[in-house]
């Protein structure tokens, strides 16, 4: 049977390093992404999961599991690293272009960066629903045991996170749609 995040944790303190390495393993990808797309910008992202790691391995037993989940307790160490960063927003894409056709991957690359500027934008709350529901696809069981809040308080966030987002967007909608009709 597959140990629980809780018993590698458990064994993590106990200092078996390589507890560490499962565990890093089976989050590092969860909370990478999560703080990429709360940030939009993969150096904060590759920041954050390093600090969560380490923050776990030094956090002095602050883990609770009567609280929640380790899991969960990664998440809010990266939604406390992330409110205390910077909050400028940069194009996701740091790369060059991939040699498609340019004009289409500018209009990505603009949309993409409106996208997580607006989500930036939000509360805390609306953005990790978003991220949590509609970016990463777990279910309102999922968001709401990692965000420690019923699921009815899921399904009304995301609804409103949604009316936000399409409202920051909707200049952005406008503009490509006028683009497209010429």
């Amino acid at each position: 049977m597959r140990p629980t995040d809780e018993e590698i944790y458990r064994r993590m303190r106990g200092g078996d390093r390589s507890a560490l390495a499962e565990l890093y393993e089976r989050l590092a990808g969860r909370i990478h992404r999560y703080a990429l797309y709360t940030s939009g910008r993969r150096q904060m992202a590759e920041e954050v999961t390093q600090e969560v790691f380490l923050r776990l391995m030094g956090s002095g037993g602050r883990f609770d599991q009567s609280r929640g989940s380790v899991e969960a307790y990664a998440y809010g160490l990266a939604r406390n690293l992330l409110r205390r960063m910077p909050k400028t927003v940069s194009a996701l894409s740091e790369e060059p272009f991939s040699g498609g056709d340019l004009l289409d991957e500018l209009i990505d690359d603009e949309r993409t960066a409106a996208l997580y500027e607006a989500l930036a934008e939000l509360p805390v709350g609306y953005r990790d629903v978003v991220v949590f529901c509609d970016l990463e696809e777990r279910s309102y069981e999922e968001a709401a045991r990692l965000m420690q809040c019923p699921v009815g308080t899921v399904r009304s966030r995301l609804h409103r996170a949604r009316q936000l987002l399409a409202a920051k967007l909707a200049p952005l909608n406008a503009t490509a749609f006028e683009v497209g009709a010429r």
